[in-house]
């Protein structure tokens, strides 16, 4: 054999060996045809063929076993596995429970709709994350991605029993974490207890805590999207004092001391997790969303204290309920505190007199309608001895009139300083405070205001109708159209009628006490500007200022007949004669100090 031939030889066993590496199949293609060949020997036989989804279960098994580097990893083989819902149910609310993450997948509030009429949901899927998230050996490890076991079934609780279910996140036989759901008869809350075993040795000496991470997409349930993000963010009882983020802002705060309580509060709803122990280093943020049925974006990392030496144990409690203010109470912790009754004087009004009287009306078990005339009734009935004050300071202010015009023709409009002292020599001598008619209006001011906050977070008017309001917790709609203005889409009846009759009292006002100048028309500018205001706020608290309003004119018309103008008068001009209407009111002596001290600035300035 030549050289050129053996060269030859070696040539082709190369080219005929690197041919047969180069073209051998993959291990995807070598399936491929296993898959193929199975399929066309099942249709020989007459075997119908596999269905995509047993095709992609054979094809994860395949892909589970071949990847033995995943499976040698911390909790590598619970990264694999098929989900099982366990469903959780009672008197109030019906949760599932996933097998993957161990978390609560689902939450429907019994005999609660949404704005559409579908089932309520607090959140659905994929919306609510939750999990532990740690270091062992070497890798992180976020329990919220990983597959529990469960040998529990469907539970549904009743009365005064009590039930749980029980979820293992295994390592080994002697090492897991354990989820312990409970769940009583009554109420709204969730218990869940977690049991650490064995994995102390697994995680780093140097960790002391383990990270919680909660995380909820929150979806629209109320009719007015924006109102309902306008009222909803997270809140937290940070050492002992509740508080909450921005409602109107993207928001992130880091809690520096233990807190109890965390709440992704919506509008009307709310989930709150709770530890007896206490969260710690919690950092908490919600943010808006650009997604039209997206209420807002929840999530929670707090730190749970980890022991090295023993497993652990931790005692969690979920509440899933609606922001109803007995019901919230009735919980303890201070879960009624994030409802907003407004702020300083407004809230002690709304916790201490508005809800005992609503209560109490309720319990009648009217329609709330009808609680809603009678509370503003009995406001009214209570305020009418200061109503009754205002009008007969106006009465008088009415009757003075002439007499105060004959001052301004006397002294002249250009010297405003002679004319206010002139007409207060005049209320000294008649014994009139010009204040007095604004006084008891300044006094009911508080419990105007403290409604405003009241009835948009009623959760008993959510859902109820009255006349022709389909829904109190929400706008009325007489007719709608393209948006203008930003999103001024629609005209609320009752907030026409509200604004009507609070005009027509202001006319009133003004004949009965002899307004002119600006304070007349201002009566007339504001009553529209609130219409534009309060036209996408709750019909019910349309309705409550529309009575208010009413009562006030009608009672201002019972007043009418029992004031006579000409036995005011009388009595102003005997004053004029009695000696003691020399003395001098606290708040006479006041303005006629400061109109000194004006008077000789000026002079000063004059002279200057």
């Amino acid at each position: 054999m030549d050289r050129n031939t053996l060269i030859g030889l070696v040539l082709m066993f190369a080219i005929i060996t690197g041919s047969f590496y180069l073209m051998k199949p993959s291990e995807s293609e070598i399936k491929q045809e296993q898959a193929r060949q199975e399929a066309k020997a099942r249709t020989e036989k007459g075997l119908p063929a596999e269905s995509d989804s047993t095709a992609k279960a054979k094809a994860v098994q395949t892909a589970v076993i071949a990847d033995s580097a995943e499976l040698k990893k911390p909790f590598g083989a619970t990264k694999f596995g098929t989900e099982k819902v366990i469903t959780i149910e009672n008197e109030k609310i019906i949760a599932k429970i996933s097998t993957k993450g161990g978390k609560v997948k689902s939450v429907e509030l019994k005999g609660e709709k949404n704005f559409n009429g579908k089932p309520l949901m607090l959140f659905d899927g994929e919306d609510n994350k939750f999990g532990f998230q740690f270091n062992a050996a070497g890798q992180n490890v976020s329990t919220n991605d990983l597959y529990f076991n469960t040998e529990s079934s469907d539970i549904q609780v009743s009365g005064e029993g009590k039930q749980s279910v029980k979820f293992r996140l295994n390592y080994s036989a002697e090492q897991y974490i354990e989820y312990v759901y409970s769940i009583a008869g009554k109420g709204y809350n969730v218990g869940l207890d977690i049991n650490t075993k064995g994995i102390q040795n697994l995680i780093p000496q140097s960790q002391k805590t383990l990270t919680l991470n909660w995380n909820t997409t929150l979806r629209q349930k109320e009719q007015n999207i924006e109102s309902e993000r306008q009222k909803s963010t997270l809140y937290y009882k940070e050492d002992n004092k509740v508080d909450h983020l921005s409602e109107s802002k993207d928001a992130d705060e880091a809690l520096e001391k233990k807190v109890q309580w965390i709440a992704f509060k919506q509008h009307y709803f709310s989930s709150i997790l709770s530890t007896k122990d206490g969260f710690v280093n919690a950092k908490v943020d919600v943010k808006h969303a650009s997604e039209t049925d997206i209420v807002k974006f929840y999530n929670t990392n707090a730190e749970l204290a980890f022991d090295n030496h023993k497993d652990n144990n931790y005692s969690l409690n979920f509440f899933f309920g609606p922001n109803q203010y007995n019901v919230l109470k009735s919980e303890g912790n201070d879960y009624q505190s994030i409802i907003n009754m407004g702020w300083g004087p407004m809230r002690w009004i709304n916790q201490w007199i508005t809800v005992p009287v609503f209560n109490f009306l309720d319990g009648f078990h009217m329609s709330y309608g009808i609680v809603i005339l009678l509370l503003t009734l009995m406001l009214k009935l209570i305020l009418s001895p200061m109503t009754y004050k205002s009008y007969v300071s106006m009465a008088k202010m009415r009757v003075l009139k002439p007499q105060l015009d004959e001052i301004k023709a006397k002294v002249g409009e250009d010297n405003q300083m002679l004319m206010q002292q002139e007409q207060m020599k005049l209320y000294k001598q008649v014994g009139v405070n010009p204040l007095g008619g604004c006084l008891p209006l300044v006094l009911q001011m508080p419990f105007t205001i403290a409604f405003f906050y009241f009835f948009p977070n009623l959760f008993e008017l959510r859902g109820q109708s009255f006349l022709f309001m389909k829904d109190m917790s929400t706008y009325d709609t007489l007719f709608t159209f393209a948006p203008i203005f930003g999103s001024f889409n629609h005209i609320s009846l009752m907030c026409i009628l509200m604004t009507l009759t609070t005009l027509l009292t202001t006319w009133y006002n003004n004949a009965t006490s002899g307004a002119t100048g600006q304070m007349k028309y201002m009566g007339y500018i504001m009553p529209l500007i609130f219409f534009f205001v309060l036209n996408s706020f709750p019909a019910g608290l349309n309705y409550y200022y529309f009575l208010s309003a009413l009562f006030t004119f009608l009672t201002q018309l019972v007043i009418r007949t029992m004031v006579n103008d000409e036995k005011i008068l009388a009595k102003l001009e005997e004053n004029k004669k009695n000696p003691k209407a020399d003395k001098k009111s606290s708040f006479q002596t006041k303005m006629e100090e400061m109109m000194r001290a004006q008077q000789q600035a000026q002079q000063n300035k004059n002279k200057s």
